[in-house]
């Protein structure tokens, strides 16, 4: 007999745990169908290079979760089932540029702003964070509410109140400007553009792409509030204590799974088939897909969705492809700049100006002659990762092709995609930029471990051409036109179906907002419907 549940939950990323989770705690029974071996998506811990080396696998850093609405309602459960973090007090983030000059930001704003050249920018600087923090309410309500609710006009007034229109307008030029420009009308100097025009990678955008304006002052401000955490031991013990607060609320958790279709059962979506086997839910779907697979794989061909919607599903875009390297160094990295050695994460970029560039040559399939390096060390704030003594690269390329057409550089040879050389070759460029700035990393390298555009696409059918933010985060797919400008809330055409994850509002990042946000929402929809009987 088919099981019966109150929701199934497609796909068990961070939206899908946290959307699990808050249900059941309210006493809902779900199902999590998840069609890897493994639950957590992208979030994982592996020895990728050599034993003894605990790498994070894709994601790691956690500001994003530790400053929403999921960490708010889950903490204190999760940190009961073993979550820890180690975060830092001190420098958080900072820039390499090629000719080694170096930026950094500072937990303390004030702090931060030594480094300025110009007294103006110090001002500006403090004024900027200052301003988001004195309307932190009302942008969270905007970043972590269905922009198409009526709910979202409580958010409006509380911003016109604070800001009235003038100010309320300069918030929406911004969400219209790019980072780059910004950066441009509101500093002199060019530190703040070094510091954070990086930073919107990390966000499925480029220094040249509207609401970068908008996005530069939130990373910013996150990062001065919160740091940046990661988990003790690993990013796995976050799974880990995800699934045992899972277990303990009597979620159905099923791996290995893949979800073949889900069910419509008179104009409404009633369950699922994963794995051969049908699960009927009562209440809800939750879909943790991008658009593409929902439309055009996942439901019926008769479901009530209407055509322009499956047609805006099909010219989905999806974004550039990413790839990360792995490094077990010996010790750690002698850097010229010794400050370095204690900062949790690099950029080493000239701001706009070379990532620009670098995201231009992945747009048009080149390989990026000098590709903005991240460059993590989290054995800075967790050092049970690694060997006593010794440390570790995270490294990400967030400006890549998926099918490269030629190298910007003319060197190397990209004639059968990602083949084990062309990584190989791209690693021994990108490890070169960063020897320049620590001479002695090359004979502190023990091994290393390509993960490329290829192989993250394999390993999570979501991260689609290695796509591994859901879907371009350009302006006319983001904010109140993401997924899809005719289905742009988290409930679909479909009743009883709704869509989460990266692919829709929020957005990517390891936040868990779109899980939370139609958890709550069912919630209260749930509550509602008692209250009236």
């Amino acid at each position: 007999m088919a099981r019966m549940v109150d929701a199934v939950v497609v796909g068990s990323g961070v939206n899908g745990m946290v959307a699990a989770a808050e249900l059941a705690k309210e006493g809902w029974s779900v199902a999590l169908v998840e069609r890897g071996e493994r639950i957590g998506g992208f979030i994982a811990t592996e020895e990728r290079t050599i034993p003894g080396y605990r790498h994070d696998t894709y994601s790691s850093w956690h500001p994003l979760f530790v400053s929403g609405g999921a960490y708010a309602l889950l903490g204190d459960e999760l940190h009961r089932h073993g979550l820890e973090y180690r975060n830092t007090d001190g420098f958080v983030t900072g820039t390499v540029t090629d000719e080694g000059r170096v930026v950094l930001a500072h937990r303390d704003p004030g702090t931060t702003t030594e480094g300025f050249a110009h007294a103006s920018d110090r001002d500006a600087y403090l004024a900027m964070l200052q301003r988001f923090l004195d309307n932190a309410d009302a942008i969270g309500g905007f970043l972590g509410g269905d922009l198409r609710s009526p709910r979202i006009l409580k958010s409006v007034a509380r911003l016109v109140r604070r800001e009235r229109f003038t100010g309320t307008e300069a918030w929406l030029r911004a969400a219209l400007t790019s980072g780059r420009s910004y950066a441009r009308s509101e500093f002199v100097g060019d530190e703040t553009d070094l510091l954070w025009a990086p930073w919107l990678l990390h966000a499925g955008l480029s220094p040249d792409h509207a609401s970068g304006g908008l996005m530069l002052p939130i990373l910013a401000a996150t990062l001065h509030g919160f740091g940046l955490p990661v988990v003790a031991g690993g990013a796995d013990n976050f799974v880990g204590a995800f699934e045992a607060l899972l277990t303990e609320l009597r979620v159905d958790i099923r791996t290995g799974q893949p979800v073949e279709r889900i069910l419509v059962t008179a104009g409404r979506a009633t369950g699922v088939v994963a794995g051969g086997e049908t699960i009927l839910a009562r209440r809800a779907v939750l879909a943790s897909v991008t658009p593409s697979a929902l439309y055009g794989e996942l439901l019926p061909p008769d479901a009530p969705v209407p055509p322009v919607v499956r047609d805006q599903a099909r010219r989905f875009r999806h974004g550039r492809a990413a790839m990360q390297i792995h490094v077990a160094l010996s010790a750690p990295p002698t850097w010229n700049d010794d400050r370095l050695a204690a900062v949790p994460l690099l950029h080493f970029s000239d701001g706009s100006a070379s990532t620009a560039i670098a995201c231009a040559e992945a747009e048009a399939g080149l390989l990026p002659r000098r590709s903005t390096v991240v460059v993590g060390q989290q054995h800075v704030l967790d050092p049970s990762r690694v060997p006593e003594g010794a440390a570790a690269l995270w490294i990400q390329l967030q400006e890549l092709p998926y099918e490269p057409v030629g190298d910007a550089a003319g060197e190397l040879d990209i004639s059968g995609g990602w083949t084990k050389e062309l990584a190989e070759s791209y690693t021994l460029r990108v490890l070169a930029r960063v020897a320049r700035h620590a001479p002695d990393l090359n004979d502190k390298v023990l091994a290393w471990d390509a993960v490329t555009p290829a192989d993250l696409a394999a390993y999570n059918p979501n991260a689609v051409a290695g796509d591994p933010y859901g879907g371009s985060a350009e302006l006319d797919q983001n904010l109140l036109w993401r997924p899809l400008p005719s289905a742009a809330r988290h409930a679909t055409p479909v009743p009883g179906l709704w869509q989460i994850g990266a692919s829709t509002h929020p957005g990517p990042g390891l936040g868990g907002g779109s899980g939370h946000l139609v958890a709550q929402q069912l919630i209260r929809g749930a509550r509602r419907r008692i209250t009236r009987r």
